[in-house]
This record gives structure tokens, C-alpha cells and sequence, in this order.
């Protein structure tokens, strides 16, 4: 018999939602954010007090597992963020604020808000070079900008296209970056261990750059040539550009980071790798300790704190 999974209690009761992220987030037992005492804590249940309180006896000091959290400061019910980051992590090609806004009926601000400190969870933030002796990564890059067909503006007011670096290792993670005025290379260079075999298009900004390096020549009509391709990539490419013209439809620049992290995060965390729905979203809400966003550092595309 049929059942939606939204049904689960975690997605329906305050209660159980608290329960189901201290499960996750403290799985030895409640941690004062102020002190980091773990001994001489409390649960408070009197008739007035608000789900999932908790009560510091060496600082004295009240707390809820939101606090230390991209849950903090939030005026919208835990039960109904779990709804949403499982909605962003079961949706391929994500899910748009407006749809939020009609299933939770709020207001835009708090459905765009809410989306981009999902986001934020799925960011796992600086990481090593990719690759390694022996490990095959792939590498390419896509240009982003106006269909032929679209009306365009003057010259003058015309935006800059957004170029998107991407590399893969072969069965494993995803990582991809805005590449800003200074090119590929640098930004390349930073995120690849040279000891990698790289298998890339014949773009000239890719030669030299590792000890071993295959490339296929696609103005030759060359897709693929054995192992040697980039058509990994240029999937991943393709369900970016259907999440972005069929779902989010704009994107402003100062945000493309959190949109490229939320698809990555969906990327490496694939069913091709043995991970379901309800996984990836624990995944997700791993990604919530520590993190901070406000509303102004959003809407100002500025660095989020890190706690």
C-alpha cells in the first residue's frame, strides 16, 4: 500500500522533529553551545516550555539543538524545514522559492531564505585537491548566457555570461566553482592534485597540467575515445541548465556559489552511489552544525559565518 514519506512523524510534530535532528546532530547526548558541557544537562518539560529546551547546570544557560545551527534565530517550525531540506534533496533538478511559499504558506522572502540556507548545508566549504595517483578526473567548463532567441538588451546593459569550472573524479565526488576575472588556471591549479590522470576537451588551458593528460577533440566530431571523455561533465552540465531554465529560470551571479553546491551536494550523493533520499538527507542536515546565514549576508551574496 501506498504512503507518502512526508507522513512520518518527524515531518508532522514539533516534538518528533527535535527529537529526529538531536539524533543526528547529537548522537552522544546533548552539548551546551555555550560551555560544551555534556554531563550536567536537563530537558525542560514544564507546560509552557517550547519543544526541544534544554538546560545547562554549569553555565546556567538554556538552549535547543537549533542553537550553533543554520536553524538558529529561525521563526519557522523544525517540522517544516525537515519537509523542505527533504524536498531539496529528492528534487533532481531542485525546487523553486515560489513552490515553497505555496506549500508553507509564507511569504517569498522566507521560502528564498530558507532555500539558500539549505544550500549552505549542502556546501562542505574548502576541501583538498582532487584527485591522487592513480584516480582519473575529468575536467570542463560551461559558459552561461542568454538563449539566441531571447530579446537583448544594448551593449551597454548587457550582464557578463557566468563560466562554470567542474571536475569529477571517475566514481566519486563533484566540485564545481564560478570562474571570476582571473580565469581558469589559477583556479584550476588550486583544485587538482597533478599526480591525477585528467582526461579533458582539447581546450589548450588544460595542457600541462598533470602528469598524464588525454583529451578528445569535439570540433573533430570526437565524443569519446575508450575511457577518454568528458561526457560525466557534460551530464551534469545538462541537469544544471534543466534545473536552471526549468526551475529557478534566474539566477543572479552573486548567488551561483550555493546553486552550484546545492547540485554538486545532489551529485556526490547520488543513487548511483548507493544513496537514497532519506540518506542524502541525513547528509544534509549533518550540513547544518556550525553554519550561520542571515538575511543581509544573503541578499548581499556576502561569505556566511561559520560558528
Amino acid at each position: 500500500m501506498a504512503k507518502s514519506v512526508l507522513n512520518a512523524p518527524h515531518f508532522q510534530s514539533e516534538s518528533a522533529a527535535f527529537a529526529f535532528v538531536e539524533a543526528r546532530l547529537w548522537p552522544n547526548g546533548p552539548v551546551c553551545p555555550h560551555c560544551k558541557e555534556t554531563a550536567r544537562i536537563g530537558r525542560l518539560n514544564g507546560k509552557t516550555t517550547r519543544p526541544g529546551l534544554h538546560k545547562c547546570y554549569a553555565c546556567g544557560k538554556p538552549f535547543t539543538v537549533r542553537m550553533g545551527t543554520n536553524f538558529e534565530s529561525s521563526h519557522l517550525p523544525l517540522h517544516l524545514w525537515l519537509q523542505v531540506i527533504h524536498l531539496f534533496c529528492c528534487s533532481k533538478k531542485g525546487i523553486a522559492t515560489r513552490q515553497i511559499q505555496r506549500m508553507l504558506n509564507c511569504s517569498m522572502k522566507t521560502a528564498w531564505f530558507l532555500g539558500h540556507r539549505i544550500r549552505l548545508a549542502m556546501d562542505p566549504g574548502t576541501a583538498t585537491p582532487m584527485g591522487g595517483a592513480g584516480k582519473t578526473v575529468e575536467a570542463d567548463d560551461m559558459e552561461l548566457g542568454r538563449s539566441p532567441k531571447t530579446k537583448r538588451p544594448p551593449r551597454s546593459q548587457r550582464p557578463k555570461n557566468v563560466r562554470v569550472l567542474s571536475l569529477i573524479e571517475r566514481g566519486g565526488p563533484i566540485r564545481s566553482m564560478v570562474i571570476d576575472h582571473r580565469g581558469i588556471g589559477g583556479l584550476f591549479y588550486s583544485q587538482f592534485d597533478r599526480e591525477s590522470r585528467l582526461v579533458t576537451d582539447s581546450a589548450p588551458v588544460f595542457k600541462y597540467q598533470a602528469a598524464q593528460h588525454e583529451a578528445v577533440d569535439h570540433s573533430k566530431y570526437e565524443w569519446a575515445r575508450g575511457d577518454v571523455h568528458t561526457n560525466t561533465l557534460e551530464g551534469f552540465f545538462s541537469i544544471f541548465k534543466r534545473g536552471l531554465i526549468g526551475v529557478y529560470q534566474h539566477i543572479d551571479a552573486k548567488h551561483f556559489d550555493r546553486y552550484l553546491a546545492e547540485f554538486d551536494f545532489r551529485m556526490n550523493t547520488r543513487a548511483k552511489l548507493g544513496i537514497n533520499d532519506s540518506q542524502r538527507t541525513d547528509l544534509a542536515l549533518q550540513g547544518v552544525k556550525g553554519k550561520r546565514l542571515t538575511y543581509e549576508t544573503t541578499e548581499k551574496g556576502t561569505q556566511a559565518r561559520t560558528a
